[in-house]
């Protein structure tokens, strides 16, 4: 919260002599020793580009448990609890006040070709995983080149706290952490262990390692997609 609140400067966490300087910190060979994925909610990912081209990509989300525990109206929809992300400590950078908005983990994105044209509606559900998530499709998608369905599709790791029961607290300092790694067959486990990680191999939980969905714009016009075969209810549709 000290870094990601309403008045941060996304400009400056991109700078590229900050980022330079965490990458340096980095050692292939080696973990790292930095300070610590997310109680049960209910997040639900979706995307969509219509036949003018629009691209839609939306979240929904109670945040933690059953949000906020309250009903709107007779409507039957739970308030969400995104409160959660604010801090009751005087002076606080991410300070509960009229008017703020608090940092929370959801990160719907949209990417664009160096024209400003629509390239990709792209996301997913998984609390604190989120930004793990989506950097590794989009590493596979446009680094590598990869369709959406082989983006999609592919194995898939997260950080996350020791105690699954933790929270939205994989960064909070004090707390245990371990590489959860989805493939056992990838061979990360092993590696990652041999370089000092604490890791876990989970292969059947239904959200650790998101549920994401992704629709493309190809280079001849056309779309493709695929949605997470991951959830327990996916779909994709074309027109």
């Amino acid at each position: 919260m000290r870094v990601l609140h309403d008045h941060a400067d996304g400009q400056a966490l991109v700078d590229p002599g900050l980022l330079a300087a965490r990458r340096s910190a980095i050692d292939l060979e080696r973990a790292g020793n930095v300070a610590p994925p997310a109680a049960l909610g209910d997040t639900t990912y979706l995307c969509v580009i219509d036949d003018q081209g629009m691209g839609v990509s939306l979240i929904n989300s109670n945040a933690s448990g059953f949000g906020a525990h309250l009903v709107a109206g007779s409507s039957g929809i739970f308030v969400h609890d995104r409160g959660i992300g604010f801090s009751l400590q005087p002076g606080h950078p991410a300070e509960y006040a009229p008017g703020r908005r608090p940092p929370h983990t959801l990160a719907p994105a949209l990417v664009t070709k160096p024209s400003g044209d629509l390239h990709q509606v792209i996301g997913t559900m998984g609390g604190d995983a989120q930004p793990q998530i989506l950097l590794q499709l989009i590493a596979r998608s446009l680094g590598l080149g990869q369709s959406p369905g082989s983006t999609i599709s592919a194995a898939r790791w997260t950080l996350g706290p020791d105690d699954r029961s933790a929270g939205f607290e994989t960064w909070r300092p004090g707390l245990g952490r371990r590489v959860i790694v989805e493939d056992p067959t990838t061979g990360w486990h092993g590696a990652l262990a041999g370089r000092g990680h604490v890791t876990t191999v989970v292969d059947d939980s239904p959200s650790t390692f998101g549920h994401a969905h992704l629709i493309e714009v190809t280079e001849h016009g056309t779309l493709a997609g695929a949605a997470d075969p991951r959830a327990v209810v996916s779909a994709a549709f074309g027109y």
